[in-house]
């Protein structure tokens, strides 16, 4: 879809934007993470919800109702946009106080740049960031220790998917495109998120959190779908094996396990063809996430060289 295709692009060009002058070696080691605190899970998600917050007041404050009418979206979507914005905001009050409950120090807000420039591009961008969302409460779940914090993890989640699914249905998608969503780590999702972030207030308590080196979608002409061949561009990084001429590969991350693709080199990164998965496996669908990596086994944070990549595959 049109306005679809264009906010990955947009998407793509702030991770550029933000992407450092580095040569990325799969040899390279990489030093390990502290040990991750149910603290810092909330002030992970805390940040995220703080981007989404900024993200949908600035939206809503930046483009009236007559212009989302004009962009094809009506009052009812006006007025549901207004609704999923104070939902952000209530998630960074609740998730804010139960930190400070508990004693420990919250995030503040940062300073951003969402890069909507339009009505269009502003949902399509929300459609990508709530799935963003969808994903990063799912793979944080599992590190969460206290039950209290799980449930009300638990209830975050649920309600992000149903923004997701509601505004993936305004796009004209489907709202549901695959049966399972998809686990995120949280250096994937920090490595999605790092580009729209400026700066954050030096107080800042700091999060185990790293960005990989930048990986994006080149834009496309037509709709992706499985067996369509994609090109990752790896901006600013050197994307190589350890003895400099083993494979790459591209790993599409699904919650029943990495899909491997070779990724074959050119110019500015790699092209690769969208894998069927295998009978048994969540299908890749809808919006799809993909590292690159020298071991066509597991991805675990140790292996990723590049990504995740975030684009929309369709159906056949």
């Amino acid at each position: 879809m049109k306005v679809t295709i264009t906010a990955v692009a947009a998407f793509a060009a702030a991770a550029a934007a933000a992407a450092v002058p580095t040569t990325n070696n799969l040899k390279m080691i990489r030093q390990a993470m502290p040990a991750i605190t149910d603290a810092d899970i909330l002030n992970y998600a805390l940040t995220l919800e703080h981007l989404e917050d900024k993200f949908y007041r600035e939206g809503l404050a930046n483009f009236t109702e007559a212009q989302f009418a004009t962009a094809g979206f009506d009052a009812t979507f006006y007025a549901n946009l207004k609704e999923v914005s104070s939902d952000e905001t209530t998630h960074v009050s609740f998730l804010t106080a139960a930190l400070t409950k508990a004693g420990y120090k919250a995030v503040a807000e940062c300073t951003y740049d969402f890069g909507a420039l339009t009505p269009e591009t502003f949902v399509a961008t929300a459609s990508i960031l709530e799935g963003v969302g969808v994903s990063a409460y799912l793979g944080a779940a599992a590190d969460i220790m206290s039950a209290a914090y799980l449930t009300a993890a638990g209830s975050i989640l649920t309600v992000e998917s149903r923004h997701s699914s509601y505004i993936r249905a305004s796009l004209g998608e489907s709202p549901f495109p695959t049966p399972f969503d998809t686990p995120l780590s949280l250096n994937e999702v920090y490595t999605l998120a790092a580009p729209f972030i400026v700066s954050c207030p030096s107080t800042n308590p700091t999060l185990p959190v790293k960005a990989f080196p930048t990986l994006t979608s080149a834009p496309t002409n037509g709709k992706i779908t499985v067996g369509s061949t994609i090109t990752l561009l790896t901006p600013g990084s050197v994307v190589t094996a350890a003895d400099g001429k083993s494979p790459i590969y591209a790993a599409f991350i699904t919650v029943t396990g990495p899909v491997f693709a070779p990724a074959t080199a050119t110019t500015g990164g790699f092209t690769v063809t969208v894998p069927k998965a295998p009978t048994g496996s969540a299908p890749i669908s809808g919006q799809t996430y993909v590292v690159l990596t020298g071991c066509n086994t597991t991805v675990t944070d140790d292996t990723v060289a590049a990504g995740p990549a975030a684009f929309e595959v369709g159906p056949l």
